[in-house]
């Protein structure tokens, strides 16, 4: 059975956790933040738990975490 490839594009998104979830960074802190509150862009920065729908999908991707 030959090797199975991990989803560069993934690997590059995601991080696992000590306890196994799957991170992600959020979206929409990229451009036009002069009309978004400091307080929404300040919660932008943080990490957040990928949704329970997507969860097999990027397993798929990255067969080696």
């Amino acid at each position: 059975m030959p090797k199975m490839k991990t989803r560069s594009a993934a690997a590059k998104r995601f991080k696992q956790t000590g306890s196994g979830k799957l991170m992600r960074m959020k979206a929409n802190k990229s451009h036009i933040l002069n009309k978004k509150t400091r307080k929404r862009k300040r919660n932008l920065r943080k990490q957040t738990e990928i949704d329970a729908s997507n969860d097999k999908a990027m397993r798929k991707c990255m067969p080696y975490l």
